[in-house]
């Protein structure tokens, strides 16, 4: 059998609640939604892992409301996106938050995940740098350096200007650029 597109899938999930279906588009997408979670939590595998679930659990009871004027996967980002922003602003202060993280980075509890191989130290200086960011920038470097997505494709995830976006990711380059020059990486 032919492998079922996510238009198909997500009509299946919709109207028969065929969660097989949904299976599926979990399969297909956790790892890019994982991965998003990850640069956002700068490393924290726990937060992400919850934060993808309920991504998922998002998706899952809100599949009737997918109208397809964009790809599901894009609408799945959108989802992913909102709810890094609502954990967010259940925080009372996010900078504190993520200095937390950033400490724990630094203090090693998240230098012995299995994310951080031999390549650790790169990772934990990228992950400082994402820390330099703000959350506007970090999401659109992460959607466009990380997880490939154009221009376009992240102004509909965020629902920011095409020319908002430009300016983030201009922004988060360069600062992440200085920080990762003055950290013994050359920049070209």
């Amino acid at each position: 059998m032919a492998s079922l597109t996510d238009i198909s899938l997500v009509a299946q999930v919709a109207v028969s609640g065929n969660r097989q279906a949904f299976d599926q588009l979990v399969r297909k997408y956790q790892s890019p939604v994982r991965r998003f979670f990850l640069s956002q939590t700068l490393g924290d595998s726990q937060l992400s892992d919850d934060l993808a679930q309920d991504t998922f659990i998002k998706a899952y009871t809100s599949i009737a409301s997918f109208r397809g004027l964009a790809s599901f996967q894009t609408w799945l980002m959108r989802i992913a996106y909102n709810v890094y922003y609502d954990y967010c602003r259940k925080m009372s202060n996010e900078k504190l938050v993520m200095r937390d993280v950033n400490e724990k980075m630094i203090n090693g509890s998240a230098a012995h995940s299995s994310l951080l191989t031999s390549h650790s130290s790169l990772k934990i200086d990228l992950y400082s740098a994402l820390a330099l960011l703000k959350p506007e920038e970090r999401t659109c470097i992460t959607l466009q350096l990380i997880d490939g997505y154009d221009i376009v494709a992240i102004a509909k995830i965020t629902q920011m200007k095409e020319g908002t976006v430009k300016s983030h990711l201009s922004r988060g380059k360069e600062k992440m650029a200085n920080y990762l020059r003055e950290n013994g990486y050359e920049g070209r």
